[in-house]
């Protein structure tokens, strides 16, 4: 890894997307875009966000990580990632459990001397998010396992359905499945004040009457509201790995992952987890 100090504008499409410069008519229209498909969709994607140089270094440093990926001996996992409850009818979200294969390179793996992470702390990109939700604030989601991840997929694999802990979810897509692996997703299938169960049970029972599929290329950035929308990355039926690049961010400074989902996807929890879990730092109520 270089040793000298990483310039994120030098990875980004700043052409297109010139994020260091928030007067230029272009961030201007970018940002229109953006907030226009938010709005619309739940989701937005950017394509080529990533220029060339910036896409082959990034992808360069997850396959140098890929042997560091974590896959979970467990198999089976409900959208909330909790464990069953008898208590409740067999039918309920909490105990419908689907297959999950998928893995993760966790961001503990990354140093402050790589590409990747000089992008994710960039402040100029943090602005841009902030802008495109309507923000005057967000935060570095503070989880030290989770806050930045390469999800990987290897040819078979796949990520049911689940929602996220962290509000604002942006990805890149280093490298595509040469088939299958497709993003999908149900935008706001649940509130801040209400888990909409019914509505969540009727999508894992099959109905597919709110599913959006996006297709996406390599370089592309998506931003996308996780916590409320449930999501899933469908089988990877080619040959090779896909590897998306996952950067979180949250509302409220202080958030990090419960115990139980961090030790689930990534097969490890620290000394903050465990200090955090009694304090709880979220900006609602819903399970996690």
């Amino acid at each position: 890894m270089p040793e000298h100090p990483i310039n994120p504008a030098s990875l980004v499409n700043t052409s297109h997307y010139p994020l260091d410069n928030t007067e230029n008519p272009q961030y201007q229209k970018s940002l229109t875009l953006t907030r226009a498909q938010l709005k619309r969709d739940g989701c937005a994607v950017i394509p080529d966000f990533l220029n060339p140089l910036g896409l082959s270094r990034l992808l360069a440093e997850a396959e140098e990580r890929r042997n560091l990926a974590y896959f979970s001996a467990n198999t089976k996992t409900n959208v909330y990632f909790t464990a069953d409850d008898p208590s409740l009818a067999k039918d309920h979200p909490r105990r419908i459990f689907l297959e999950r294969t998928n893995g993760f390179i966790t961001s503990d793996c990354y140093d402050n001397n790589s590409a990747s992470r000089a992008l994710y702390n960039w402040p100029a990109l943090m602005t841009f998010i902030q802008d495109c939700l309507g923000k005057d604030r967000l935060y570095i989601y503070e989880d030290p396992v989770s806050n930045m991840i390469v999800n990987v997929l290897t040819p078979g694999s796949q990520f049911n359905w689940h929602f996220d802990t962290n509000e604002f979810t942006i990805t890149m897509l280093l490298k595509s499945a040469v088939s299958g692996g497709h993003f999908e997703y149900v935008p706001n299938l649940r509130n801040a004040n209400d888990e909409c169960y019914e509505d969540v049970r009727a999508v894992l029972c099959g109905d597919t009457q709110q599913v959006t599929r996006l297709n996406l290329a390599a370089g592309d950035l998506q931003l996308f509201l996780g916590r409320f929308s449930l999501h899933r990355v469908t089988k990877n039926t080619g040959l090779s790995d896909r590897l998306l690049l996952i950067m979180s961010f949250a509302e409220k400074p202080g958030m990090i992952g419960s115990v139980e989902r961090t030790r689930e996807l990534y097969g490890k929890v620290t000394e903050r987890h465990l200090e955090a879990q009694a304090q709880r730092v979220r900006a609602d109520k819903l399970m996690d």
